[in-house]
């Protein structure tokens, strides 16, 4: 069991939250009881998600995607209230981390999903804003639809796949979530193919007209993996017991 406020502190500092200019709250979001024994954790505070918490008996609920973000209504009302009100019911704190868990060099979800897809990892996808993902290399060169394959066999998903590169495909980008726009790096830096989780109309005529292959794996797929390893990382840190729950998610 430890505190929650030492928790928190030490969550806080390890992302570096204060690096960050993010769309919401990092770190701790809504407080609940002051000691921690079981930590839970998922990609969204979903009504759902919180439900499973307290079948699970959590103290607490670690996420990527917590709540009050920029231009948001602010009225506590209709979903937000029913889904505040499980947590304070239950006296279950929400501890959220967005921009920090996605960028974290050894927690973070792309270095997670690059790990998860079997990618020698290089470096930055653009040396310039090391927060617009990776770019690394496959073991042996894959065809397109070889790549595509491999990328449904691990994240248990059918990507979308615009097959507009080369035959032969070893050096690609990826950045989880919606970071379909970063495919303009992916390009410049001349890469075989780009991953990202959400795909917007734009990104298919990026990809035919810069010849490169583009995958859109899922926002929820791609970011399952980020949080995963940090629960484990603080449960094995601070003793605590620690459950990953997976809400399956289409999008």
């Amino acid at each position: 069991m430890v505190a929650l406020k030492e928790l928190v502190s030490y969550t806080d500092t390890l992302l570096d939250i204060g690096a960050f200019r993010d769309y919401c709250p990092n770190g701790l979001q809504v407080q609940g009881c002051a000691q921690v024994q079981r930590l839970a954790g998922g990609v969204s505070a979903s009504r759902a998600l919180i439900e499973a918490a307290v079948e699970r008996g959590a103290q607490a609920l670690l996420v990527h995607h917590g709540y009050f973000w920029r231009g948001e209504d602010p009225c506590v009302r209709g979903i937000k209230r029913e889904r505040l009100a499980l947590l304070l019911g239950h006296d279950i704190s929400l501890l959220a981390y967005h921009l920090p868990l996605d960028a974290h060099p050894q927690w973070g979800n792309n270095v997670q999903l690059g790990r998860v897809l079997g990618l020698e990892i290089e470096g930055p996808l653009d040396r310039t804003d090391p927060g617009k993902g990776l770019r690394g290399r496959l073991p042996q060169p894959l065809s397109g639809e070889a790549l595509r394959d491999r990328v449904a066999a691990a994240l248990g998903r059918e990507p979308l796949h615009i097959a507009a590169g080369p035959r032969s495909v070893q050096r690609i980008g990826w950045c989880t979530g919606a970071a379909q726009g970063f495919i303009e790096a992916a390009i410049a830096a001349g890469l075989d193919a780009y991953l990202s989780g959400e795909v917007s109309e734009p990104t298919v005529h990026s990809a035919r007209e810069g010849g490169i292959h583009y995958l859109g794996a899922g926002h929820h797929a791609t970011e399952r993996y980020g949080v995963q390893a940090l629960g484990r990382h603080l449960a094995q840190q601070m003793d605590l017991e620690w459950v990953f729950i997976d809400i399956p998610n289409p999008v």
